[in-house]
């Protein structure tokens, strides 16, 4: 949790601990061992952990000008008791200590993603910039005609899933884009401030700290990326040349040209990160096992509870536990018609225990049930390391969190939708199985490199290499570098397009979710290996397998207890990320896209 809610730097604490606290009480206890004050620190965290947890979800679930007040004085209060829980660390180095001492304060040392600067009025500065910017973000309308005509982020994005208008789609990513320029000078002042954190920390810029969180050097692990990216970008390419091909068809070659990036806002998604929505337009044989799982929802009946009860049986059915009766009295599953607030699904650890909770704004559509059945793998994850000690209750790396939930998505196989009813039985055939791969490979391979330029490009910007002058201009060219994607209308620095992307002005790091699309299918290679499966990995379904259950809820309940390789090495064989499993899923892909593409002018 100490780089899960802890990172977030809103998920945390208790009102009445910390308004006993007229002192902080780090730094001035008694004389005491490194191991002492290792288990001091997990107390108090996990008591103030509370505070800033309830302070974030408040805010998160009734966005009102009291409530960021309230929220970003918790977070004011919990980076001031961070940074002399760090400080009082300090006077341990060199001393002895148990591995398991060392491991969490070297943890706790990267334990925010925005480390405030020592100076108070810095650190409340901080504090505010973090919740406003979150507020304007969940508050942003696109008002073309007047206030009667405003829509939000989430209508917004419907337009741009189920549109099949250039200009409606057009004016829809405008209209979102132009909503996120109010936050780039806040954005500004706020990279000063982080940066000033993580100098003090002893980081050379807010960059380098993230990228030392993961058991190795930031360079090293920089060059890890690229090599994993390489991996996969040939299947990456292969699917962009195919994708603009069928979308040229669609609006003509002179909106879509050959040889160039693809229009930004023609993808089916506001930040073009993937393309599922737009399958109807690349379906390779039209018509070919269609499962039309948004059509059955509706027709079943499906509601947001019945949903979530949907996922919760597939993490039974592995011999996960129930979940709390509380997580159905607390969470957010839908969106209140009397208030606003923020509808971008997550999950959420309050105390450590057993208080978890899911905030997402559920409609009755497959991409809502399957971000549910990923939802609640952070949610389990929480609850199977609930045990370890507060600092080591999160994911081995944040990877691994966002990759649970996920892995059980590539379970949710046609035939496990047929078994629970959902859909009919699909009859087996190599035309349903590129239709299958499609499908998937729009969610999966289309977000590889959005996954990874997100925080390269935040990299650049914290390191001083992206100036504030230049920021959308450096945003445009790593799309374009890695997605071949282009703006559809000319953008200034005028504009703030990376704040459109709400990752962004929360200040959420996003490489996590770069490693989770690779290391998913590991773990569901692995699972089904543990399953006794031997058929295509495609296929494979861990539903109903305890044997995989208990061998995916041991690693889950080492957290970070441990260095990252040791617990993918428990799970896999091997310490070392690797993406050939997601190659050799989408083989039968591959091939069928290099057969399609072969005479075309591919590339950008």
């Amino acid at each position: 949790m100490i780089r899960e809610a802890i990172c977030k730097a809103r998920r945390a604490g208790v009102a009445a601990f910390v308004a006993s606290l007229s002192v902080l009480p780090v730094g001035f206890a008694a004389a005491e061992t490194a191991d002492e004050f290792v288990a001091r620190l997990n107390q108090e965290l996990a008591a103030i952990g509370l505070e800033s947890a309830a302070a974030g979800w408040t805010q998160a679930t009734y966005v009102t000008v009291d409530t960021q007040l309230l929220n970003a004085r918790a977070n004011e209060r919990f980076l001031e008791y961070f940074s002399a829980a760090v400080e009082q660390a300090r006077k341990f180095d060199g001393q002895p200590m148990s591995p398991s001492s060392r491991r969490a304060l070297d943890l706790l040392r990267l334990g925010v993603s925005a480390p405030a600067p020592d100076d108070p009025l810095k650190r409340a500065e901080l504090a505010k910039l973090a919740a406003g910017m979150e507020a304007k973000y969940a508050a942003a309308t696109w008002c073309p005609q007047g206030p009667e005509s405003c829509r939000n982020e989430i209508q917004l994005k419907q337009v741009l899933e189920t549109s099949r208008n250039y200009d409606e789609l057009l004016a829809a990513w405008r209209g979102w884009h132009d909503a996120a320029r109010p936050l780039r000078p806040d954005y500004v002042r706020f990279v000063e401030l982080a940066n000033e954190g993580a100098r003090a920390l002893g980081f050379a810029d807010l960059g380098v700290m993230w990228r030392s969180g993961y058991d190795m050097p930031a360079d090293e692990f920089t060059r890890e990326a690229a090599r994993l990216y390489g991996q996969v970008e040939p299947l990456y390419r292969d699917l962009h040349c195919y994708a603009r091909g069928r979308l040229a068809q669609k609006y003509g070659a002179d909106k879509v040209p050959v040889g160039k990036p693809i229009p930004a806002h023609l993808l089916g998604n506001m930040w073009a990160q993937q393309w599922d929505a737009i399958y109807d337009l690349l379906e390779p044989y039209p018509g070919v096992s269609d499962l039309d799982v948004d059509a059955a929802l509706e027709k079943q009946g499906y509601d947001a509870v019945r949903m979530m009860k949907s996922a919760e049986t597939f993490y039974q059915s592995i011999a996960f536990p129930k979940l709390p009766e509380t997580f159905w009295e607390r969470s957010m599953l839908t969106r209140p018609r009397d208030r606003d607030v923020q509808c971008h699904p997550s999950a959420w650890h309050m105390d450590g225990k057993q208080d978890v909770r899911i905030k997402m704004c559920t409609r009755p559509l497959q991409d809502d049930l399957r971000t549910m059945y990923h939802e609640l793998g952070h949610v389990y994850y929480y609850l199977w390391y609930q045990d370890q000690p507060f600092i080591f209750q999160t994911g081995a790396h944040d990877g691994f969190h966002e990759a649970v939930g996920d892995t059980v998505n590539l379970s949710m196989t046609p035939a496990y939708l047929a078994e629970i009813g959902l859909v009919p039985p699909v009859k087996p055939s190599q035309e349903a199985l590129i239709n299958q791969q499609m499908k998937m490979a729009l969610e999966k391979i289309a977000f590889l490199p959005f996954g990874k330029m997100i925080d390269e490009w935040r990299w650049q910007v914290f390191s001083g290499e992206v100036k504030p002058a230049d920021y959308n201009t450096a945003w445009w060219a790593l799309r374009e570098k890695y997605q071949g994607v282009a703006p559809p209308i000319e953008r200034t620095e005028a504009d703030f397009d990376p704040g459109a992307k709400f990752h962004i002005p929360a200040n959420y790091p996003y490489t996590r979710y770069f490693l989770s699309f690779i290391i998913q299918f590991q773990f569901q290679k692995a699972l089904c290996d543990a399953a006794g499966y031997k058929g295509p990995l495609s296929e494979c379904s861990i539903y109903g397998n305890e044997a995989a259950g208990r061998k995916f809820g041991a690693m889950l309940a080492k957290g970070a207890s441990q260095p990252w390789q040791d617990t993918l090495y428990e799970l896999t064989g091997t310490r070392e990320m690797d993406a050939s499993a997601i190659m050799e899923y989408f083989a039968p892909l591959k091939a069928w896209l290099e057969a399609q593409n072969k005479g075309q002018a591919c590339g950008w």
